[in-house]
């Protein structure tokens, strides 16, 4: 059964490119995106394991870790990174998980008969420091992720983890946000001392908090 919202990352200890990872210890008080590849050498994932190459610094602005994981063995995982390298224009600098036995494709609910019963589906799961889950993304093998989207969401995530809104649809970070609709009139004018822009009752359009 796959992961639910809320629920706690669950912890495993397997092979990397950087060597063994005990994930809740290695993940320590930090946030991760965690995604899956169904093999290595496919053409998409080559591409996406580039781009988080590239915007690691991105994410590390974020207090959130990287690591990827494919079934594939950590001999394999040397040579693909060799070509990710050639052909991306950045070197992989995050663990890349060996996961031979399915040890992390099982627990995190990554086989999905229906689709193909040998390989693993390609998510994306953003758990934060408490070690919960907090978003999961499942993508066909011809889509390439969005980095951007992703970070959009941890963008989203960590801000109304400290704040009582929520963010709109296509919302970047900066632009107006929503105050919850648990938050009282009386409460959003303590929080809000500058007021908000009142749609319906229901939709009170603020600035972003800083």
């Amino acid at each position: 059964m796959a992961l639910q919202l809320g629920e706690i990352a669950p912890d495993f200890t397997v092979e990397s490119t950087e060597g063994t990872l005990s994930f809740h210890q290695w993940l320590g008080d930090s946030w991760a995106v965690l995604f899956s590849h169904p093999a290595d050498y496919t053409p998409v994932c080559t591409t996406e394991l580039g781009a988080f190459a590239k915007r690691k610094g991105e994410f590390e602005q974020r207090g959130v870790k990287l690591v990827g994981v494919s079934v594939d063995p950590l001999d394999s995982h040397s040579g693909w990174a060799g070509d990710i390298e050639k052909t991306q224009g950045a070197a992989l600098n995050y663990p890349l998980l060996a996961d031979e036995d399915r040890v992390v494709a099982d627990l995190y609910g990554m086989i999905h008969p229906k689709a193909d019963p040998k390989v693993t589906v390609r998510t994306v799961f953003i758990i934060d420091a408490d070690k919960k889950v907090r978003l999961t993304l499942t993508y066909p093998p011809s889509t390439g992720r969005n980095v951007d989207e992703i970070l959009r969401v941890i963008d989203s995530l960590q801000l109304t983890d400290k704040h009582k809104v929520a963010t709109p649809v296509d919302w970047q970070n900066g632009e107006d946000v929503i105050i919850v609709p648990s938050l009282s009139n009386d409460e959003a004018k303590e929080r809000f001392p500058e007021g908000w822009d009142e749609k319906t009752p229901y939709l009170r359009v603020v600035r972003q908090p800083r």
